[in-house]
């Protein structure tokens, strides 16, 4: 086999070309990798940080707003018509069954109703996330049908928000004179406490009753 042979020039060329690739491969084993990659790493987490702390300074300068903007939030839930008109649980429950005997004796057409036991619940079983506290009353109440959807939609349609659970409603067995058997009807009547102070808790979510739905016979 016959040796290649090269013009001075293709030696030149070939010499130059060689020693590109020595400095090139210099470069990155001794260089690159040790001294220019990790400079660039710390500049780009520099540049990380640099965002960071333009944000976080941004979010400061707006504290004051912030905290205004919270505290009139926390007013206006404290004001809503939404809640009941006390934030201690035993008074707001007190109100409730005042509030079954008032709808109770301006609803008496069509029929009549009486109600036969009220009685405050201690500790209203709320959801685990609920950020409001509940006050609530168990009702007994013996009516007519007439009467009792009155009752039932002047309570759950009205403000405060009040809420009917667990409602039951069977034929007595007793007729009452000149009425036949009336119906005698259980359910659990409950609302919220207003927060004390526009508690901060109550602003993670809407004013309770958003989209509210209960029982109805």
């Amino acid at each position: 086999m016959r040796a290649l042979k090269l013009t001075p020039r293709d030696s030149r060329i070939a010499a130059v070309g060689l020693l590109l690739l020595a400095l090139l491969l210099a470069y990155f084993l001794l260089l690159h990798w040790w001294f220019v990659a990790p400079l660039r790493d710390i500049d780009a987490q520099m540049d990380d940080l640099r965002d960071t702390q333009s944000r976080y300074a941004a979010a400061i300068a707006e504290k004051p707003l912030l905290e205004k903007r919270i505290a009139a939030l926390g007013a206006g839930q404290a004001a809503s018509d939404a809640y009941l008109p006390d934030d201690d649980p035993n008074t707001a429950a007190a109100d409730l069954m005042q509030r079954v005997v008032d709808a109770v004796a301006a609803h008496t057409e069509g029929g009549s109703c009486k109600v036969t036991q009220k009685m405050p619940v201690a500790n209203p079983q709320a959801a685990p996330d609920e950020p409001y506290r509940k006050a609530a009353a168990s009702i007994n109440l013996s009516c007519d049908i007439q009467p009792l959807v009155a009752v039932l939609q002047s309570l759950e349609q009205g403000t405060p928000y009040l809420f009917v659970d667990n409602l039951n409603v069977y034929r007595s067995p007793v007729p009452v004179q000149g009425n036949g058997l009336p119906l005698e009807v259980q359910f659990t009547l409950s609302g919220y406490v207003r927060p004390a102070n526009g508690g901060a808790a109550a602003l993670a979510t809407p004013a309770p009753g958003t989209g509210r739905t209960g029982a109805s016979p």
